[in-house]
């Protein structure tokens, strides 16, 4: 009975796997998306563009495992010590009043409005990848 119990818990694991898309984004994709559906203007979209490059590789379902225990979820890699909770993690806050497995769907609107908090908060910035790849300069879109 225990093994049985064991084997539909593994069929319904890879059931919801199965159902999870993972979006991996072109910048050309994402950056239309920015301008058409969140109102974006040129500069915040080649900035957002690039920073998710950086952090995500543009992909939906990235997640990173940090040094300090806490993780980075999503498209804009955002991470679960301040900006949205998961169950096991004693966070130091929830400040878009989130779960973080929202932010690994491929309707990007709750990453979008947590990720506009975090810039109005910190500016880009906050995270390192648009610190190392995008501060420097960013790819111009608006051919896109």
């Amino acid at each position: 009975m225990k093994q049985f119990t064991i084997l539909i818990a593994i069929v319904a694991a890879l059931a919801v796997l199965q159902g999870t898309q993972a979006k991996t984004f072109t910048e050309c994709e994402l950056a239309r998306l920015l301008r058409s559906q969140f109102g974006f203007d040129k500069s915040k979209v080649n900035n957002f563009v690039c920073l998710a490059k950086a952090e995500s590789s543009l992909s939906t379902t990235a997640t990173h495992k940090n040094s300090n225990g806490s993780t980075d979820y999503g498209l804009f890699q955002i991470n679960n010590k301040y900006w949205c909770s998961t169950p096991g993690y004693k966070s130091a806050g929830n400040d878009c009043n989130i779960q973080c497995s929202d932010l690994l769907s491929d309707d990007i609107t709750k990453a979008v409005k947590c990720a506009n908090l975090i810039y109005r908060r910190q500016g880009y910035s906050a995270w390192y990848g648009w610190k190392a790849k995008c501060q420097s300069g960013v790819k111009d879109l608006s051919s896109c």
